[in-house]
């Protein structure tokens, strides 16, 4: 009798939790958070905003550490762009950086190294796009400085970290009217094009539910990593300031989800015909961090007895207004090797899977295509972009080429006056889930709404595609 009451008991009490009504705290909070402010009077989306051609590109680089230098050896390849002025707060950056221009038979660049210098790089009349490589806390500020300043705005990954955040880079983006693009190279990735392409064509019928994830150990190389300049070189190593350190300390949710968001994202046509309705985040405790601060500086070391938030692994599990779901992990602290697998697409007549390689189609789809039937289809479908640009990509490189491919399509797209593969309502709703996941988890993994940031507007585009 008593453990028929107790399982009562928890049944009662856990659905009064789960329905709870709009007067409870928890419920209050989430409805905050997730609250969709009306359009300022007068302003209106930016959906496939299209704005005058740019025959040459000029640039500025804020942040020119580690991405920011990546960033501009590859912009510079281009033709017809100019760097006009770099900004960074170390020297070593400052020095290597004109050094390459130089190589490059480039002109020096003006220069910055103050803490508020980035603003007066967005002040100045002579560059048409602010290129944003700082850490993640300066690039939602900088987005919207740059754009009020009549700039378009360019940043590495995050877009925005506060909800808060995510809405001003909306109204900024819509009032001023300046692109504002998060630049997720893994949309670019041979294997995400061809599949997209794929997908888009209909070989794998209704795509029902994919997977991706960022599985990256950075304990070693990376976020424990006193901040050093190889004497040779000159390269940084080690993250300013720990910053990324400080967010695993912190905060506790899928903080780098855009790796994999992004490109499932795209091949579910979120932000044009679809969108993500809800999503809830759980995370395992942390165990790596404190196991391999105890083992690299000692059981009774600082950075042994230091608590982190962050759990080891986050999953994310996001469902879509008619009807999908996406599965996203995140984990930056586990030994294991490197990888943005599982990519996964699943659909109602075939599936694709990254690593292992994979395809799969009715009526047959309990067994993938042998490798050289699945090389002939990923050549078959080729995606457009990678015709264009994809051997030249491979030579230049960057995280096999991607991250050339990137800047290739801002700049193409920029001096042809087309709309940019990912606009603001994409950047800002695939980095909304992160505070929305430290919210889920927090409150004990609870289903949390994504706002809608293009106030209706997904509805009024129908497919993801590239403008040429």
């Amino acid at each position: 009798m008593k453990q028929l009451f107790f399982f009562f008991f928890v049944v009662v009490t856990g659905w009064s939790v789960i329905s709870c009504d709009h007067t409870c705290p928890v419920q209050r909070a989430a409805d905050a958070i997730s609250a969709e402010p009306p359009r300022p009077a007068g302003q209106t989306d930016v959906i496939g905003l299209q704005c005058a051609p740019i025959p040459v590109v000029r640039a500025a680089f804020i942040g020119i550490g580690q991405r920011g230098f990546g960033a501009i050896e590859r912009f510079i390849v281009l033709e017809n762009v100019e760097v006009k002025a770099i900004c960074d707060l170390e020297q070593p950056n400052i020095d290597r950086t004109q050094a390459m221009l130089k190589r490059n038979g480039r002109p020096a660049a003006d220069a910055y190294t103050g803490v508020e210098d980035w603003k007066k790089v967005c002040e100045r009349n002579d560059i048409d796009i602010v290129y944003i490589n700082t850490h993640w806390d300066l690039h939602a500020p900088i987005c919207i400085y740059a754009m009020e300043q009549g700039k378009h705005a360019v940043t590495e990954i995050p877009l925005a970290l506060t909800m808060e955040e995510c809405w001003n880079v909306i109204n900024t983006a819509e009032r001023t009217r300046r692109h504002c693009i998060m630049m997720e190279n893994v949309c670019y990735g041979d294997f995400q094009l061809n599949t997209l392409n794929m997908a888009q064509k209909g070989l794998f019928g209704e795509i029902v539910h994919v997977e991706a994830a960022y599985i990256h150990d950075l304990r070693v190389d990376y976020m424990f990593l006193d901040r050093t300049f190889d004497e040779k070189t000159g390269n940084p190593r080690g993250y300013w300031n720990f910053w990324r350190l400080r967010h695993n300390t912190e905060r506790n949710g899928c903080l780098y989800p855009m790796h994999g968001l992004g490109p499932v994202a795209q091949v579910l046509d979120i932000n044009r015909g679809d969108k993500m309705n809800m999503l809830v985040a759980m995370g395992s405790d942390q165990f790596n961090m404190t196991a391999y601060a105890k083992k690299k500086f000692g059981e009774n070391s600082p950075q042994a007895k230091q608590e982190y938030k962050k759990g080891d692994m986050t999953n994310l599990l996001i469902k879509t207004a008619k009807g999908k779901t996406i599965l996203i992990q995140h984990d930056v602290v586990s030994p294991r090797p490197r990888s943005s697998a599982p990519y996964k697409i699943s659909g109602t007549l075939g599936f694709a899977q990254r690593s292992p390689t994979m395809l799969a189609f009715e009526p047959n789809a309990h067994n993938s295509l042998s490798n050289e039937e699945i090389q002939a289809m990923l050549e078959e479908y080729k995606h457009p972009i990678l015709k264009d640009i994809g051997e030249q990509a491979q030579r230049i490189g960057g995280h096999g080429g991607i991250d050339f491919v990137e800047v290739y399509r801002l700049v193409y797209c920029l001096q042809k006056g087309l709309p940019l593969d990912i606009d603001v309502y994409d950047g800002v709703s695939w980095s909304s889930v992160i505070p929305l996941s430290e919210f889920s988890i927090k409150h004990g993994c609870i289903p949390v709404k994504i706002p809608d940031f293009t106030r209706g507007g997904w509805q009024k585009r129908k497919g993801n595609q590239f403008a040429f």
